[in-house]
């Protein structure tokens, strides 16, 4: 991420030249895909987890 953060300046700041401006803005493109990757992983996991917990807590039909 803070990879990505350094790229987003350099590519704001416009002082490089346009060869390494269109690499830099791949590379970004590259990171910030690998990050919602790593992002939507996370999700998925925590959505796991939250399942597994909410079905430990869901009322028991037989309680009654």
């Amino acid at each position: 991420m803070a990879e990505l953060e350094d790229i987003v300046q350099q590519l704001e700041e416009g002082d490089i030249p346009l060869e390494k401006a269109l690499q830099q803005f791949e590379k970004g493109v590259k990171l910030s895909r690998d990050c919602q990757k790593a992002l939507d992983s996370a999700e998925q996991r925590v959505k796991v987890l939250l399942k597994d917990k909410l079905e430990d807590f869901s009322p028991d039909d037989s309680a009654d």
